[in-house]
């Protein structure tokens, strides 16, 4: 399922739009997005938590030449099944 499949079954099940429906799924990627931008967690109760993971700097090797080259320490966004999602799917 991609971002319009989405958009055309929030419609289906609702009876909104299929253009408020976009604007309503635009909205909660938005604002999950800003969440994590700004270092929140987003817990959304029997579907998941969505939280920010930090990674530290690290040693890798380009594949190319083999030379060794550090890897910036960077932000991670992680997704984390709640017990609804998980029952849901199996």
């Amino acid at each position: 399922m991609n971002k319009n499949d989405l958009i055309s079954e929030v419609a289906a099940a609702s009876g909104l739009s299929k253009s408020d429906s976009a604007s309503a799924v635009e909205s909660v990627f938005d604002t999950i997005t800003k969440a994590l931008s700004n270092g929140d967690e987003v817990r959304l109760v029997g579907f998941g938590t969505f939280s920010v993971g930090k990674r530290k700097e690290s040693t890798g090797r380009n594949p190319r030449t083999g030379e060794e080259m550090k890897i910036k320490a960077s932000n991670q966004p992680k997704f984390k099944a709640g017990k609804g999602l998980k029952d849901a799917v199996n």
